[in-house]
């Protein structure tokens, strides 16, 4: 009896070690799965690791300051810098990049959006309440 009491035991810590084993590779499959980004699948946004080129948007009561002036087609990673006092965010529309955005961003935080451009028209701005209309909008022209 104390023999198969000993490896009833055995086997019951067995199976405890393989469901923890099997929830933490799920932990970690949740995780590390893609979601998130808006503007399908030509962009993506908030915390998601840079690609492409690096621009810089300072965002302020109310403009937007970007780090360079001149695009050409290909990748770029967006990093809006709320330098202000109240929320932003940042989003970019043109040719097949549509509503691709960062999060809310709060003062003194950045947050990133990724999108491949190709020649044409882009507009960047803050979506947040009336800011583009107050002036934080900015044409750009690739190609």
């Amino acid at each position: 009896m104390e023999l198969t009491a000993r490896k009833s035991r055995t086997t019951g810590a067995a199976l405890g070690v393989t469901a923890s084993v099997f929830a933490a590779a799920l932990v970690l499959a949740a995780c590390s799965s893609g979601g998130g980004g808006g503007g399908g699948g030509s962009a993506s946004s908030g915390a998601s690791k840079a690609s492409g080129t690096r621009v810089t948007v300072t965002e302020t009561e109310y403009g937007l300051k970007l780090s360079r002036s001149s695009f050409t087609p290909g990748t770029y990673t967006f990093v809006a810098d709320n330098a202000g006092k109240v929320t932003h965010a940042l989003s970019i529309d043109g040719p097949g990049v549509e509503d691709a955005k960062t999060k809310n961003i709060q003062s003194g935080q950045q947050a990133m959006v990724t999108v491949t451009f190709k020649k044409g028209t882009y507009d960047l701005y803050c979506p947040v309440d009336s800011h583009k209309q107050l002036g934080m909008n900015k044409h750009i022209q690739v190609g």
